[in-house]
């Protein structure tokens, strides 16, 4: 992939990002999740393995104009590592369902795992989840990371995981 390439994906990632922020319903401020993962990496390809993620989604209060930001760390059971910061923003279908489009940023030490061609990648995906009473998530990610042609290659990745989202006022008692 070219890195003209590259940069009319990001591109058209801000617009789809833009796009969507003018659609979906209003609901009430969401709290802090810790939300943990687990799946499929590189489901596309021949370096196959086990995914597990756990993520801090910060409050609703803390978004950064209609996007909420969050934290996170991946690793695989090919010892493969990513720390990444992003944003995401949740778009209700009702009560129960969200659909959160999200995109992120890291920093990506392969292990044993599959060489995605340099340490910076970016993390691209979607959540389809469905909300409990209490607030808390159980979800269906897909993401696609990659490093946006920084490297000399750019083979990108695949994930499929299942997540449960715990609401962060749940777990600490308020």
């Amino acid at each position: 992939m070219s890195s003209k390439n590259g940069l009319r994906s990001l591109v058209l990632a801000a617009a789809g990002f833009a796009a969507l922020a003018f659609s979906g319903q209003a609901k009430a401020e969401e709290p802090a999740f810790l939300a943990l993962s687990g799946g499929a990496y590189d489901v596309n390809d021949s370096f196959t393995a086990g995914e597990f993620r756990a993520e801090y989604r910060f409050a609703e209060k803390h978004k950064l104009w209609v996007f909420t930001p969050f934290i996170g760390v991946m690793g695989t059971t090919d010892s493969a590592v990513y720390g990444y910061a992003g944003i995401g923003m949740d778009i209700f279908f009702g009560r129960r369902l969200v659909l959160t489009p999200n995109f992120a940023v890291g920093a990506y030490h392969d292990g044993d795992g599959k060489d995605l061609g340099h340490t910076v990648e970016f993390r691209s995906g979607l959540e389809l989840a469905y909300r409990f009473d209490n607030r808390s998530r159980l979800g269906i990610a897909v993401h696609h990371i990659s490093n946006a042609s920084l490297g000399d290659s750019n083979p990108g990745t695949e994930s499929v995981v299942l997540t449960y989202a715990i609401p962060m006022d749940s777990l600490i008692g308020q």
